[in-house]
């Protein structure tokens, strides 16, 4: 059960609001360190071009548009430094028609004996 008590003394004193406060400071930071980290990796070299556009669709939390003459896809490039050619061939992959299934083999026609 909750204690009835004023709200001056819900805190129990002015350090801890100070360590609250330096230690959400810490944590935002952290959050920001970790951000900046996620952007580098969206632009290595070490990582290839699908990793870097899958890097940047879940830091941007969007999907790769559909239509190559879709004004993002150049944003995308840029910030991944990627050509828009590379760009184009990862959304041309991605969203290309599987092609038709083959026919099925005819049924073998066992020899008469």
């Amino acid at each position: 059960m909750l204690e009835n008590r004023p709200y001056r003394n819900a805190v129990n004193d002015a350090e801890s609001v100070a360590d609250r406060r330096s230690r959400l400071e810490f944590e935002h930071a952290q959050r920001m360190e970790e951000r900046q980290r996620e952007i580098a990796l969206q632009a290595s070299p070490l990582r290839t071009a699908e990793e870097r556009i899958q890097q940047w669709e879940k830091l941007h939390a969007l999907a790769l548009p559909r239509s190559p003459t879709h004004k993002l896809l150049r944003v995308i490039a840029e910030q991944t430094e990627l050509l828009l050619e590379q760009v184009l061939e990862i959304q041309q992959r991605r969203f290309a028609r599987p092609a038709p299934p083959a026919p099925p083999a005819p049924p073998a026609v066992e020899p008469v004996t």
